[in-house]
């Protein structure tokens, strides 16, 4: 069985809420995305990378009668595969929206998705929206951040963190939904553990709270609503500068 819940705040700077989540307990589909853009595009990409999804993954679902645009990895799952396809469907979407409109040139959206399947969870993630996974106390980040930080950590791993996140480029991604005509994201694949729960979140909500914090949090709460809403309300107290989205989803067989 799996419960879920999902609360997003647009800050206590912004006028507008860029974020967009979705959750589906029938089809087991949960996604978290963070636009950018001026005019409200990033309001824009969000939405439609998460309609984008979406819709695939519930015509896919429903019928067996569909074509596969990107081709299909024999590697992945049947089920991966959709998700892949899915997301670079929303990728097309927000890339063409962009070019056929002045205000919206530019605009992107961060991405995560996952995609639970009985004890199995699929997922993947664009830009620096993250997933975690909360199982037996550990808190886990599953998905990896398309950073200019992250990217500098992995090549040097001995580099102080502190300093980085002072750095100007801090805030660069190396890669979004719609910034080009084709993307490339890495899908994973595992068994869901009882009583585990999952984290999709912005980075409004893990750019002003800890791991530690996250964890507290999800070992005191073990309903996601509640849970939920208190990770939001302690990025607000501790930043508040961007748009925060947390959406969880716990598992029980």
């Amino acid at each position: 069985m799996l419960t879920a819940h999902g609360v997003s705040h647009p800050g206590r700077v912004r006028k507008h809420n860029e974020d967009s989540l979705y959750w589906d307990l029938e089809i087991g589909l949960f996604l978290v995305a963070d636009g950018m853009g001026g005019h409200n595009a990033g309001e824009v990409a969000s939405r439609l990378a998460v309609d984008a999804v979406r819709g695939f993954m519930k015509r896919t679902r429903e019928t067996d009668d569909f074509t596969w645009p990107y081709g299909i990895n024999p590697e992945m799952s049947f089920d991966a595969n959709r998700l892949m396809t899915s997301i670079k469907l929303a990728n097309r979407r927000v890339f063409k929206a962009g070019e056929g409109t002045d205000e919206y040139t530019g605009m992107g959206t961060t991405l995560v998705a996952a995609l639970i399947e009985q004890d199995r969870v699929i997922f993947s993630g664009v830009g620096d929206s993250r997933i975690y996974s909360f199982a037996e106390g550990t808190l886990t980040q599953l998905t990896h951040d398309d950073s200019w930080v992250a990217t500098v950590l992995a090549r040097e791993p001995g580099m102080d963190e502190a300093a980085l996140a002072a750095h100007p480029m801090r805030h660069v991604l190396t890669n979004v939904i719609g910034a080009r005509e084709q993307t490339d994201m890495d899908v994973g694949e595992r068994a869901l553990g009882t009583g585990e729960v999952l984290l999709l979140c912005s980075d409004g909500l893990h750019g002003s709270i800890d791991d530690h914090t996250i964890s507290s949090v999800l070992a005191a709460e073990p309903e996601v609503a509640a849970a939920s809403a208190k990770l939001v309300e302690l990025a607000l107290e501790r930043n508040g500068s961007d748009n925060i989205t947390a959406l969880l989803v716990k598992y029980e067989p």
